[in-house]
């Protein structure tokens, strides 16, 4: 993926299928910032932020009692790795199948330029004007 049109229409499509999915589940993302940085790309649906006042383990087994399929778009950088892998697993062992191959290709294409989900409104718009020359 050389150029940035390329780059820019591979990016286009991840946020529409991650937009897609998450009309019919959720998405788990660190903070408050990375909800409004994903209404900002367009994704409406239900987005939970990860908080202090349950455990990780808690908030997914309340959120497997209503859905069978989560999307994690934690951070690409150490700590967001480490909280991917933990939610993942306690998803996985309360029952509910996780949707992560959409963070790892958003992360392959923002290298170097966004690190995490904050971010990507602003990378998204830079590529796109880069797309446009």
């Amino acid at each position: 993926m050389n150029s940035s049109a390329e780059m820019f229409e591979r990016m286009e499509k991840l946020i529409e299928e991650l937009s897609e999915l998450n009309s019919r589940f959720p998405i788990i993302v660190e903070g408050r910032n990375d909800r409004k940085a994903m209404r900002a790309l367009g994704i409406g649906g239900e987005i939970y932020v990860l908080n202090g006042k349950h455990t990780i383990f808690e908030m997914c087994e309340k959120l497997s009692r209503k859905y069978s399929r989560v999307i994690i778009m934690t951070d690409w950088d150490r700590k967001g790795g480490q909280l991917c892998r933990a939610l993942s697993n306690a998803f996985i062992s309360n029952g509910v199948k996780t949707v992560e191959h959409l963070r790892a290709q958003i992360a392959s294409i923002s290298v170097g330029e966004s690190k995490d989900v904050e971010g990507l409104p602003l990378f998204y718009e830079r590529l796109r004007k880069r797309a446009l020359r």
